[in-house]
């Protein structure tokens, strides 16, 4: 596979160009205007940021794409599914709540919001993708009934795949509450009894029977689940979370493969903006101090190669040396060629996720890096 092209700008601005402005003259050298918008709906995925977290992107970074698609003669909306985790994004109303007090109204970033798997999560399209480890998807319905997909990324540290970029932006946050939890986990929730008042909102939703109710807790019969997530969104007291799987390889492999089936088929472009690069992911109600300065702003058609630029980009940083990397290499000596991401999560590796999305033809990690 030939090489593909990948555009970065710094965050460097002028008294001519502030970033904003920046940032449409980068999607327009990338080629953004080669796809057809007119009377097109075009999905922008982005993560709003859990309440409590200002690490996220800022609503403005959302309102060029969307006021760029817009003129282009596209319908734009930003767009999420719910979380898999206990959060202020669980369900629809809390994660549009926590949008527009992140500043995601469609007075700041002139479009509107749909959480793309619904209310309780369970809006989901079921897309064939015969992967290795996925063999149907379960992606967000908003997101697949769009004609165009365009991932707006905040690339940072994640404390499960290494770093949070592009492909996680796409595989798990476009993954319904049953399709996050088929990536990480084996698919079967568990009943924490501790927290369980035994009320019976689980075994009410479920059409399987799978909860069960005895001595007043409830716990859920394994060989009866289908893994579909139902029962923790309706849990009043969140007794129920998912099992995590032990392989963050297993992990990344089956978020490359969501991510396929997010962008077979249609028009897609990627942008990704490396600032405020936190350790862990926008989903903690809290963030620390970046482990490296910003970077700058990417744009490709093709998102492995926009993740491997990204990570290469990060990993000729000099370190922030309060931050948890930082710390982390004082510890190890500042070992020489280490990387940023397993240095800072030693438990995790992100290659594995670029590799797999090679195989599967989703991208290449054989890039030219063009600067503008």
């Amino acid at each position: 596979m030939e090489q593909a092209k990948v555009y970065f700008t710094s965050f460097k601005a002028t008294t001519h160009e502030n970033l904003l402005q920046k940032l449409h003259r980068l999607m327009k050298t990338a080629g953004f205007e080669e796809i057809d918008f007119t009377d097109k709906y075009a999905a922008i995925k982005i993560h709003f940021g859990e309440y409590g977290n200002l690490a996220f992107l800022r609503p403005n970074y959302a309102r060029v794409v969307a006021d760029y698609v817009k003129e282009l003669g596209g319908k734009p909306f930003l767009t999420d599914c719910n979380t898999l985790y206990v959060g202020s994004r669980k369900n629809a109303l809390d994660h549009l709540e926590t949008a527009y007090v992140n500043g995601f109204s469609p007075y700041q970033t002139g479009c509107h919001v749909i959480i793309g798997d619904g209310l309780k999560g369970t809006d989901e399209t079921l897309v064939p993708v015969n992967g290795e480890y996925v063999k149907e998807a379960k992606i967000g319905h908003a997101i697949m009934d769009a004609d165009i997909f365009i991932s707006l990324t905040h690339f940072k540290g994640h404390e499960m795949a290494g770093f949070g970029g592009t492909l996680k932006n796409i595989g798990m946050g476009c993954g319904s509450r049953a399709g996050k939890m088929e990536q990480h986990c084996e698919g079967k929730p568990s009943v924490d009894q501790s927290a369980c008042v035994g009320c019976g909102a689980c075994s009410r939703i479920c059409a399987h029977g799978a909860p069960v109710i005895e001595n007043g807790k409830a716990s859920i019969d394994h060989d009866k689940c289908v893994g579909c997530g139902r029962c923790l969104a309706v849990c009043p007291k969140d007794a129920i979370a998912a099992d995590f799987a032990d392989s963050i390889a297993i992990l990344n492999y089956k978020m490359a493969e969501y991510s396929l089936a997010v962008c077979q088929g249609r028009p897609c472009f990627h942008v990704s903006l490396i600032c405020d690069v936190s350790p862990n992911c926008d989903c903690h109600g809290e963030n620390d101090i970046p482990i490296i300065p910003n970077v700058g702003m990417l744009a490709s058609f093709d998102p492995v190669a926009l993740d491997q630029a990204c990570a290469d980009l990060c990993n000729q940083m000099t370190p922030v040396e309060s931050s948890i990397l930082g710390e982390n290499l004082k510890k190890h000596g500042n070992e020489e060629g280490h990387d940023h991401f397993y240095m800072t999560h030693p438990d995790t590796e992100w290659k594995s996720c670029i590799a797999h999305a090679v195989k599967i033809g989703l991208g290449t990690d054989q890039y030219d890096l063009i600067t503008i």
